[in-house]
């Protein structure tokens, strides 16, 4: 825990802001007003000008040196309470990144910038009529972003719009997203709802659940058709929602396709088969029977070692012969993961884990940057998980972009999360025009994402103004078996309240 010293009192959500800038360089730290033994203290001044002209100051004292840094910059109107508050925030960004900057001798590629969605940003200013040039402007001076990544969100978001072209346009329809919470066994890392399924199964909350996701899917199913809405895309997550039998994954795509209104006009429909250990030709064959040929087959590491260590009871080899089942099966369109910075591994793991990947060229390969999630097993436990330093990370996040590159992949979204090694990003690598388009939509909060099902989260997004409500379904097996009629007629309620009057006809 590293304690930072700074000389007021700042309102809350000012300091939560200060403290993600502070955590950029430091695994942990606590902002306090005063303190004896901080490590770091922070002088700042801040003013408002009355030609709406704002002024930041940071001076650090650290080990006997001082850094400072002074910020300004114009805004051509007074701006709300709440755009003030956030242009301060920025501002007082800006000083205390730079002065952190000077003292430890690192650059943040992405500068003042902590958000989850950056390529969200870069949607804003291009919709308001601005050129790449000024965006690039902007993103470089008022977020201090490194050319290289703001280069990365102007590729990825050239090839959104190349890929959903009628992407502002899109809020007229909605995506399902419908959760599936069981796994053979919990990965480390995971903070999904994934719950195992022997003692599930063995205590009857499998088959309750299940029971309960046709009934949501119906009722869910028949507001949409009442209600004339078009479905862009369907994901099945969870979990694993290939962990469940054969004949269970029949019935509830039957149940989906003869309660979702027009099947025909939904753009994509995707399987997350994550686990290996879950595919069996019978499975594959299900997905066939009901044309759904987009699936994940997750390595995450082609390592037995790391597998083992990060709780995937399933071997590399598995991994490679379950995606050549797949892909010898009809699956067309077939997703992997890896993730950097897994626990003991290095530069030489990760070459060979695209290495291996090269053997097999999926159509998409998404490259995760491990994040200690609050509430994962590795974060309670981080002594026990060793994990590469932010130069081996970066070096490993820029071996996948070369890779990607070579092999004739396009990045086309990505996303960070907080704690995530390196203030790195995860990245979505695609073969050209084999995009995923509920990642896209979903990423970019450009409509809503009905959740069903056990720990599905809804975004409602209204098309008009952009302003999103969430609602989540419980996380639990056994509370959302008790409680998901309840979940139902909440849900009907906030899409009854979001789309009134704005339904468009078809």
């Amino acid at each position: 825990m590293k304690k930072i010293e700074v000389n007021e009192l700042f309102k809350e959500d000012w300091n939560r802001v200060l403290n993600h800038i502070a955590n950029l360089f430091f695994e942990d730290s606590k902002i306090v007003v005063t303190s004896d033994d901080a490590e770091l203290s922070f002088r700042f001044q801040h003013s408002i000008d009355k030609d709406f002209t704002i002024h930041t100051a940071s001076e650090l004292v650290a080990e006997g040196q001082t850094y400072t840094s002074t910020y300004s910059i114009r805004y051509e109107t007074e701006g709300t309470e709440k755009e003030q508050g956030i242009r301060m925030k920025r501002a007082l960004s800006h000083v205390m990144l730079d002065v952190l900057e000077q003292y430890t001798g690192m650059t943040q590629q992405w500068g003042i910038l902590t958000g989850v969605r950056p390529t969200k940003l870069y949607h804003k200013y291009r919709k308001e009529g601005l050129s790449d040039g000024e965006i690039f402007a902007i993103l470089k001076k008022d977020f201090r972003i490194s050319d290289s990544k703001i280069a990365l969100m102007r590729e990825i978001v050239e090839r959104q719009l190349v890929t959903i072209p009628d992407l502002d346009e899109i809020g007229k329809e909605l995506s399902v997203y419908i959760g599936v919470p069981f796994c053979p066994t919990k990965c480390a890392y995971c903070t999904f709802p994934a719950y195992a399924i022997a003692s599930n199964r063995k205590a009857g909350r499998v088959e309750s659940f299940i029971d309960g996701l046709h009934v949501e899917i119906r009722a869910m199913g028949k507001w949409l058709k009442e209600n004339n809405m078009n479905i862009t895309s369907v994901y099945w997550g969870g979990g694993t929602p290939t962990s469940i039998e054969a004949d269970e994954m029949d019935a509830l795509y039957k149940t989906m396709f003869e309660s979702f209104p027009n099947p025909d006009k939904i753009r994509e429909i995707t399987v997350e088969a994550g686990r290996p250990d879950t595919i069996t030709p019978e499975k594959i064959a299900v997905l066939k029977k009901w044309g759904i040929d987009r699936i994940s087959v997750n390595p995450q590491s082609y390592t037995d070692e790391t597998l083992k260590a990060i709780g995937r009871h399933h071997t590399v080899q598995e991994t490679i012969d379950k995606f050549w089942l797949s892909r010898n099966s009809g699956m067309n369109n077939i997703n992997m993961d890896l993730i950097i910075g897994l626990p003991n591994e290095g530069i030489e793991e990760f070459q060979h884990s695209l290495d291996e990947t090269e053997k097999m060229q999926p159509e998409s390969l998404t490259v995760h940057t491990l994040s200690f999630k609050r509430a994962s097993e590795m974060t309670h436990n981080k002594d026990k998980y060793k994990v590469a330093d932010r130069e081996t990370v970066t070096k490993m996040m820029d071996m996948a972009s070369d890779w990607t590159k070579q092999n004739g992949y396009k990045p086309y979204y990505l996303y960070r999360q907080k704690n995530i090694l390196g203030n790195l990003e995860n990245v979505g690598y695609c073969k050209p025009g084999e995009e995923s388009i509920y990642n896209i939509v979903i990423m970019e909060e450009v409509q809503t994402i009905l959740g069903i099902g056990c720990g599905a989260s809804s975004k409602f997004v209204n098309p008009n103004s952009g302003k999103i409500t969430q609602f989540h379904n419980p996380k639990d097996p056994a509370a959302y078996i008790m409680t998901f009629e309840d979940a139902i007629e909440k849900k009907i309620e906030m899409l009854n309240a979001l789309y009134n009057g704005i339904i468009v006809e078809k």
